[in-house]
């Protein structure tokens, strides 16, 4: 319970998930791996649906589902790992900003570049705490300086072992994996090297988000034409 109280966030988003788990897996009749139609009908990311049908709310349903039990394991191990550092490091307000926005805006990556694709997982909200770590230690490169760079290269083997593997797997969105990570690194970055510029953030995240929601149903029209 004490371990819970300190990373009440993390465990929080963990226990969602995993409830979230469950329902597909009832609903697809398999708790190994899920039936691609049921994740769609749950909720999972499709663009046609989020963009013609205007369904926006698959943007944030999406990061709680995921395709079977590796895919769960993986991300959910990921997020234990990560959001423990990031919960020490951020405040609550600034750790699920950074979640989210990475989440979702690594899901409107993913749309753009995969239209016609099936998208769900945590991993580019997760790829988003990472990259705020990132953030955070590069800010503070100067009063942490060996620890930081510690952390710095071990960030950079993590971030080429996950390239070669999301090249080598073709089910692995790398679109989502960068467009969270760049959006936890800058958010990272900003807020720790003055905690009065978190406002600045967030604003310059929804209007990246209001160009991706502009943007959108141009990419799609010229892809599905009638």
């Amino acid at each position: 319970m004490r371990e819970f109280g300190q990373f009440k966030l993390t465990y929080t988003i963990i226990a969602i998930n995993l409830l979230a788990y469950l329902f597909t897996a009832f609903l697809s009749g398999n708790f190994i791996e899920m039936d691609l139609q049921r994740l769609v009908d749950a909720g999972a990311l499709y663009g046609p649906y989020v963009v013609f049908k205007e369904e926006w709310w698959r943007l944030g349903s999406a990061m709680f589902l995921h395709g079977g039990m590796t895919h769960l394991l993986m991300n959910m191990v990921s997020l234990y790992l990560v959001g423990r550092g990031a919960e020490i490091y951020f405040d609550g307000k600034s750790y699920i900003t950074l979640y989210f926005f990475s989440g979702i805006l690594g899901a409107f990556v993913s749309l753009a570049v995969h239209p016609q694709g099936v998208g769900v997982g945590a991993s580019g909200a997760v790829f988003g705490l990472f990259g705020a770590l990132a953030g955070f230690f590069l800010a503070h490169r100067e009063k942490i300086g060996p620890q930081s760079k510690v952390f710095m290269k071990d960030f950079g083997i993590i971030i080429l072992i996950n390239i070669v593997f999301g090249l080598a797997v073709p089910s692995v969105d790398m679109s989502a994996h960068i467009g969270g990570l760049i959006t936890g690194f800058v958010g990272g970055f900003v807020i720790q090297r003055n905690r009065q510029w978190f406002i600045f953030y967030v604003i310059a995240m929804v209007l990246v988000l209001f160009f991706f929601y502009t943007a959108l149903p141009q990419i799609y029209l010229s892809i599905f034409k009638p």
